[in-house]
């Protein structure tokens, strides 16, 4: 009913049922997958109102949804190396590619709540970035303003050295985007 592809390597058609409408493909040297492709074979369509959730298991780890194969969407390409952030190695060893077959509500359903996770998951990673970038920012004022000070202790900063500060740093925005994030990488 099912094949899967892993890239680079030859056609998996080796699917083992493990329960009533549960099956899996154990993907050996895992960690070396970029990318699954899971297919219907095209010889059984699910039946009406069925499609399948396709879920990667990682040794001592947790089932993870990828996505779904319908009779409407009969293949998907999964990029296996964004499911970990960049501080977290794949684990290394074999993986097991499971598919469960449920009735269409239940897979919508599980589709939407992926959907909102990576909402979510991107809505933080902006919050992140935007304050890597407020820091750089204030880093670079600081540096600038203080290179103004005298030996007062006062710490009385001319107006025009600020407006003059902002009128660089927007030069320089302009000139390379980059600018701020300097040698350091944002998380």
């Amino acid at each position: 009913m099912f094949g899967c592809i892993a890239a680079g390597r030859l056609v998996q058609t080796n699917l083992q049922q493990v329960d009533v409408n549960k099956y899996v493909f154990e993907l050996s040297d895992a960690q070396t997958i970029n990318h699954l492709v899971v297919f219907l074979l095209g010889t059984i369509p699910f039946e009406p109102g069925f499609a399948a959730t396709v879920h990667l298991l990682w040794p001592n780890k947790e089932w993870q949804f990828l996505g779904i194969v319908s009779n409407e969407k009969p293949s998907a390409i999964f990029r296996l190396k964004t499911m970990t952030t960049m501080n977290e190695a794949l684990p290394l060893g074999n993986a097991t590619l499971g598919i469960s077959v449920e009735p269409l509500e239940v897979v919508m359903q599980q589709q939407q709540a992926q959907q909102l996770q990576l909402v979510v998951k991107s809505n933080n990673n902006h919050l992140n970035q935007a304050g890597y970038v407020a820091q750089k920012i204030l880093e670079n004022l600081y540096n600038y303003v203080t290179s103004f000070m005298q030996d007062s202790n006062e710490g009385v900063l001319p107006l025009k050295a600020f407006q003059t500060w902002y009128d660089n740093l927007g030069r320089k925005l302009a000139n390379d985007p980059t600018y701020l994030s300097g040698k350091d990488t944002m998380p």
